[in-house]
């Protein structure tokens, strides 16, 4: 196509030329824009658009393309007559930003709107300095930087950066965006460049970042909850942007929970901050909170749970500089006539915050309006979460907004319990400096619970190739998509529908208002496949693509097949599953019988889609009675080596 456009501009005659081009575009994702060209000839003239990938676009036989911004994208309109003749447009980029729209205005005409703007720095001589400003606009802004109220020559794009700060680059910058409808100014920051032993001491700092989020929603014999999944999903989106290595996974039994609880505590270390959030049934016992796995049995009992006291313990022990535990589930008392089970205490250490989602003997509410869930306490949690103020004071302002709405008044209220003797914040930024052979372990650890597989081609003897490829939806969830990239000689209506080898049950399958709200599909991928629990897998994982088409000679409907081995893709390569095998006999009793080597699970249980305030309690049945002596509830010693690593 490229060599077609070359030779069309060569023998390009005068009767035929563009007097309008196209002109770039900067979007927030789904506005709906038209490209326009105009061009004069003899003649009815015919217009094709096309983009990077040398596609038509469909129903893009117009002078006129109205699309709906989907990603980032590059057109180009070829324009014909009927004597041979033809001219291409000027390439334009319809740029799609991913991020807040809630300023813009409902009627906006293309205007430039400042979307990002630069924020104060101080930086260390010799350092990258960065500032980053973003606008939509129609058409695309020009920026232009300041510093100190003078030019700054070369600084024309949303992103200035100086690798080499020094002395002279001090002082205040602002960025003039502009198009053909208006211009307009950011706010003024200041950039202070200092000594490196002038920086403030007081500052505190973490070696690393790392945060296990568990949500647990489709449980074997409780209630199935719904907000999991986006309370999940978009915290874990939200601590990746305040720099932390997060591992994100649904619907565990408790030996999976725990086999991730090891493997998060082995990724701790003196100074990292730690982070682990939970989002499921729960409850209290004798000042002990309990997280209820997905196979815990009806009724259940601590054995069958997994304690948070003995989580933070275990991150204490490490000797972490932020150890922050975030439970959005019920606290109600439950069995209060079983003797409590003792955890030796460590020394004081300090720096550990709980936030509850709500108080004792109290339950915890997610609100489900349709599909879209969310559990309140990990609603306002995320609304200020990425606040730089000391962990503790984010968590307040999360209590004051749930304390103001009605839906809860009464019913729930969170509660804060910290030991912090720093103000320390999930903001504060890593510093690796002495800690870089422990930082090189925790990465390698990290990458190998997140590794995607490559994008893998397949040709087929038709001629038609396919290409797949993934993506991750949490750490033990992965989608995998097929598109057709070429198409064979002698086919047509070609189609692809994707399975796995073992099958991999959707948990995921239920109100659609859900699966939409989570994962849109592209419109440029021919066929999806949700994979989860990824955490049970024993052997690699096969990708079947079948190939559907019709044969142009025998107009006969035709099937090829071919398979992609990927491996064991994401958290399946941490083998959470062998922990269940190491797991004394004692301990698994009262567990359910649910087989750790069979991928396909039963049915989840249908999730309520009515409006309104749900509780995150698992009812119990009632209780069964249990002659005991003044044993503890919980085998002290073999819980705590199960936590030695």
């Amino acid at each position: 196509m490229t060599g077609s456009r070359t030779k069309s501009r060569r023998i390009m005659i005068s009767e035929l030329f563009i007097v309008r081009h196209p002109f770039s575009v900067c979007l927030p994702a789904d506005h709906m824009v038209t490209l326009r060209v105009r061009a004069e000839g003899k003649g009815i003239l015919q217009y094709q658009w096309f983009t990077e990938d040398d596609e038509e676009v469909f129903a893009g036989n117009m002078e006129d393309l109205t699309i709906q911004a989907k990603k980032s994208q590059l057109y180009i309109c070829r324009v014909s007559d009927n004597f041979c003749n033809c001219v291409f447009s000027d390439w334009v980029k319809v740029k799609v930003l991913d991020i807040d729209t809630s300023g813009l205005p409902i009627h906006w005409q293309g205007e430039p709107h400042i979307a990002v703007s630069p924020k104060p720095q101080t930086v260390r001589q010799g350092k990258k300095l960065t500032l980053h400003c973003a606008a939509f606009g129609i058409p695309t802004p020009h920026y232009q930087w300041y510093r100190n109220g003078q030019p700054l020559q070369d600084k024309t794009t949303g992103t200035l950066q100086i690798d080499n700060a020094t002395a002279e680059h001090e002082g205040s910058y602002l960025c003039c965006i502009s198009n053909i409808l208006q211009e307009t100014w950011t706010e003024p920051v200041d950039v202070d460049i200092v000594p490196t032993d002038q920086l403030p001491t007081s500052a505190t700092t973490a070696t690393d970042k790392v945060a296990l989020l568990i949500g647990n929603l489709n449980y074997s014999h409780h209630p199935a909850l719904m907000a999991p999944i986006m309370d999940v999903h978009q915290l874990a989106n939200l601590l990746q942007q305040l720099g932390f290595r997060v591992v994100s996974l649904l619907d565990l039994t408790r030996e999976e929970m725990l086999a991730a609880i090891e493997k998060f505590i082995q990724l701790l270390d003196r100074g990292v901050y730690g982070l682990f959030y939970y989002a499921g049934h729960g409850y209290e016992h004798a000042g002990r909170n309990y997280l209820v796995a997905v196979d815990a049995p009806q009724p259940y009992r601590p054995e069958n749970c997994v304690c948070v006291q003995r989580v933070m313990r275990s991150m204490q022990e490490k000797q972490t500089a932020l150890s922050v535990m975030l439970l959005d589930t019920c606290r109600k008392w439950y069995n209060q006539d079983c003797i409590p089970s003792g955890i030796m205490p460590l020394g004081p250490t300090g720096n550990t915050v709980y936030g509850y989602a709500t108080c004792e003997d109290a339950e915890a509410f997610e609100v489900q309006d349709g599909g879209k869930s969310t559990g309140i306490f990990t609603k306002y949690l995320n609304a200020h979460i990425l606040q730089t103020e000391k962990v503790t004071h984010v968590l307040e302002r999360v209590s004051e907004d749930l304390g103001r709405d009605p839906l809860v008044t009464g019913k729930q209220q969170v509660e804060i319990k910290h030991t912090l003797k720093e103000p320390r914040s999930l903001a504060d930024p890593v510093q690796t400096a002495g800690h870089t052979g422990e930082l090189h372990l925790r990465d390698a650890c990290w990458r190998q619970a997140n590794k995607l597989p490559r994008k893998k081609r397949r040709m087929f003897v038709c001629g038609v190739e396919v290409e797949v490829s993934f993506s991750a939806l949490f750490s033990n969830v992965l989608m995998a998509f097929a598109t057709v990239k070429t198409k064979g000689p002698r086919t047509q209506d070609c189609t692809v529908t994707l399975s796995s080898i073992p099958p991999m049950e959707d948990i995921f399958s239920g109100p659609e208002d859900m699966d939409s709200l989570l994962f849109t599909k592209s419109e440029n991928v021919d066929s999806t496949l949700r994979l989860c629990a990824l955490q049970k897998l024993t052997e690699s994982l096969v990708i079947k693509v079948d190939l559907h088409y019709t044969d142009m000679d025998s107009k006969l409907r035709q099937t090829e097949s071919q398979q992609v081995d990927i491996g064991k893709p994401l958290v399946a390569s941490c083998k959470l599953h062998r922990r269940n095998h190491t797991t004394p006999a004692k301990k698994k009793e009262g567990a359910s019988a649910q087989s750790m080597g069979n991928i396909t699970s039963s049915k989840p249980r249908l999730h309520q889609t009515q409006a309104g305030p749900f509780t995150r309690k698992a009812e119990c049945a009632a209780k069964v009675a249990v002659t005991r002596g003044n044993e503890p509830e919980e085998n002290d010693e073999n819980e705590l080596q199960d936590f030695t690593f």
